[in-house]
This record gives structure tokens, C-alpha cells and sequence, in this order.
């Protein structure tokens, strides 16, 4: 039996709360038209992907009935767990569809799956198995926001998030900006959006006044953007608080 592909598919960035957003404007004609034959479905949120795909048919019509669509939920590790130390056989048993002749689909609410995503996991379980991977071009909110950040391209990281409690936040905020003083890089952070204005304060109460930090909001979306300055000159602005239902990407340079 021939095996199908893992199809990296890439998605909106507004985790679905944008019902004014038309798809065609962020994604590929081409992406929409291989979204709608897919029957089979690894993503992160069954929900948002659910949302997702009812766009795709206003656009492109879903070669079967929404309700027939198989959408797995990738593992989520344990509790204070290492990304990849989750049980390697539940991994594996995603690629199933796969295995048996059917392309299945990787979705991420990064935009862009196995970058700042879990589903890094699952492609190198395709790989491990045999199986072709197949990358469609889209929209990556963390390189959007490098992008259109000013700040240095050539040499970034991704940091992922950072603690919560406020001792060990200060902790690492101080540490990445060490880092990247020494090693003139930027770093990118992420926070769920529930908490992205409790993180521009702790980064403007802990960051030196003249590193530059760069805040991207809502990119693809209308009224999205993005603002670089420095901490001093964050402060002496007015900037009215940041939504807490839309993602931001976080990035500063020492």
C-alpha cells in the first residue's frame, strides 16, 4: 500500500475570533483548495480547526460533510514537561491515516506547523516512518513579526514562553537580554494572549531603558500591527493596554 503524505498546512493567525476575515487574503488559492479534500486532520485545536475548515468551504467546498472530517489532537506532555518527552508510540499513532494511503494534515495556530509548534514532534515521526512531508506556503507569525521588527534578522532565536511566576519571569528576562547584548540577537517570545499585557510590563519592568523591544499584534488581520522602540521610549508612551484574545510576538535586542 502506497502511503499518503504529511501535509504541513497553514493557518490563519487570528485563532478563529475574526469572522471578517476573508481566507484568501492570508492564504495561498492553492493551500484552500488542498484544505478542502483532506479528510483527516493532527492539530493542536480540534475547535479552531473545525473554524477553520468552515472558511475553507465558503471558499473552496470540503470534499466531504464537515462532521465526516477526522481532527486528532496532537499529545500534550505532562505537566512541567520537556517538548518530545511525551510517549513516542502516541506520536507515531497519529501517522496512521498516513499509513494507510491517506495524506493527513498538520494545522498549528503559529500559522505555520513545527515552527513554535509541537508538531515538530509529529514531522519527525513522518520521517522516522517514511513518510513525505509536503510544506505549503503561509503565514509564520514569528518571522512576520521579525520581519517587520527592524531588529536583527541575520541572528534571532526563539525562546518560546517564559515562567509565569513573576520571580522566575524577571529571571529570564534579564538572562535573555544578557544573551543577546553578548551575542547581539534577537529574541522572540510568545504568551498565551490572555496574559500578552501582563508580559509587556514585565518586559518594560525589567528590561534596560535602551534595549529595543518590538511588539507585533494581530498580523494578517485588519488593524494588525507591529511597534519597535526603545524600553525607555515604550515607557514614555501612551499605549492603551493589549488584547487578550488576538496573539502577539514578543522580540527584543540588548
Amino acid at each position: 500500500m502506497n502511503k499518503g503524505r504529511l501535509i504541513l498546512m497553514p493557518n490563519t493567525l487570528d485563532f478563529g475570533v475574526d469572522d471578517s476575515l476573508d481566507l484568501r487574503e492570508v492564504l495561498p488559492q492553492r493551500v484552500i483548495e488542498q484544505a478542502a479534500r483532506l479528510g483527516h486532520w493532527a492539530a493542536e485545536n480540534a475547535k479552531t480547526t473545525r473554524a477553520l475548515l468552515k472558511r475553507v468551504d465558503a471558499v473552496a467546498p470540503l470534499a466531504q460533510p464537515l462532521q465526516a472530517v477526522q481532527i486528532v489532537e496532537l499529545p500534550r506532555p505532562a505537566k512541567g514537561g520537556k517538548p518530545g518527552s511525551d510517549d513516542t508510540a502516541a506520536w507515531r499513532a497519529l501517522l496512521k491515516p498516513a499509513l494507510e494511503g491517506h495524506d493527513l494534515g498538520l494545522i498549528s495556530e503559529a500559522g505555520l506547523p513545527a515552527v513554535a509548534d509541537p508538531g515538530a514532534r509529529l514531522v519527525a515521526a513522518a520521517h522516522e516512518a517514511g513518510i513525505e512531508v509536503l510544506p505549503l506556503s503561509g503565514p509564520s507569525s514569528l518571522l512576520l513579526a521579525l520581519a517587520a521588527s527592524g531588529l536583527n534578522g541575520q541572528s534571532f532565536a526563539f525562546v518560546g514562553y517564559l515562567p509565569v511566576d513573576a520571580g522566575g519571569r524577571t529571571a529570564r528576562i534579564r538572562e535573555l537580554e544578557t544573551l543577546s547584548a553578548k551575542a547581539g540577537q534577537t529574541q522572540l517570545l510568545i504568551e498565551t494572549p490572555y496574559r500578552n499585557e501582563a508580559l509587556r510590563q514585565a518586559l518594560l519592568a525589567s528590561l534596560k531603558p535602551g534595549t529595543r523591544l518590538s511588539i507585533s499584534v494581530g498580523l494578517t488581520l485588519p488593524g494588525g500591527w507591529t511597534r519597535t522602540a526603545t524600553v525607555a521610549d515604550w515607557k514614555r508612551g501612551s499605549t492603551a493596554a493589549l488584547p487578550d484574545r488576538i496573539p502577539a510576538v514578543f522580540a527584543l535586542l540588548a
